[in-house]
């Protein structure tokens, strides 16, 4: 099956056919910063089986990930909307294939549809809302919970059980200590909800896993279902 951006794909014919001749394919490459916070963006990128962390800088250098964007989503949709500057860093997660456009002509096209603007802006108030998931996650949660959440949501988005990620990656986007990260995923491990090796994360038990998740991920599945399911006119 052709691999695509289901938020691209949840367009009418009319929206489709007004933003598709203004999309250009590109590859993103792991670790690739889209956008730095406080910069202005230039470029909006449509994930197809690339992933993409909005991450929150802190004055000690430490990072958390706010969001987490893939074939359901958009990034830099809001300066498209407003002219505005990124308020949180774009990371490149997982590299993949994502189609662009620049932000002048997604804001020309979005001015000519209203349904268009609506499913930008609905796409927004989802990022918002997973940023809040994550706020109230990372607070009441703990690790164990955390790290089982945020592989469901990579693994829905890459759509794949395998994933190749470095502890030291998973320790910056939960926003905690690398070892604390390794005490969980060996836990996970021992469990048999995951086999793990360096730099590679592969889910052998997904009904186990999902056990040992925390509310969250379902809280932000059903946000971006809603959203899709509410793209088509």
């Amino acid at each position: 099956m052709t691999k695509s951006n289901r938020l691209l794909a949840s367009l009418s014919q009319s929206d489709s056919a007004i933003l598709q001749p203004l999309l250009k394919p590109t590859f993103l490459e792991q670790q690739r910063i889209l956008v730095d916070a406080g910069e202005s963006i230039d470029g909006v990128y449509f994930p197809v089986d690339s992933i993409v962390s909005l991450v929150v800088g802190l004055s000690t250098g430490e990072t958390v990930e706010a969001a987490m964007v893939g074939n359901d989503g958009v990034v830099g949709a809001a300066a498209a909307l407003d002219g505005g500057i990124s308020l949180t860093r774009g990371i490149v997660q997982l590299a993949g294939e994502a189609m662009m456009c620049e932000v002048a002509t997604l804001r020309t096209a979005a001015m000519q549809s209203h349904s268009l603007l609506s499913l930008l802006i609905r796409h927004e108030q989802a990022v918002y809302a997973q940023a809040q998931q994550s706020a109230a996650c990372i607070a009441a949660h703990n690790i164990e919970a955390r790290l089982s959440r945020w592989l469901l949501r990579a693994r829905d988005l890459a759509g794949t059980d395998t994933l190749h990620f470095t502890q030291e990656f998973l320790a910056e986007m939960l926003g905690v200590r690398r070892s604390s990260v390794s005490v969980v995923a060996h836990t996970l491990q021992q469990a048999g909800l995951i086999r793990y090796s360096r730099g590679r994360i592969q889910i052998v038990d997904l009904d186990g896993l999902k056990e040992t998740v925390c509310e969250c991920y379902e809280a932000v599945r059903a946000h971006y279902q809603g959203l899709l399911g509410n793209g088509r006119e």
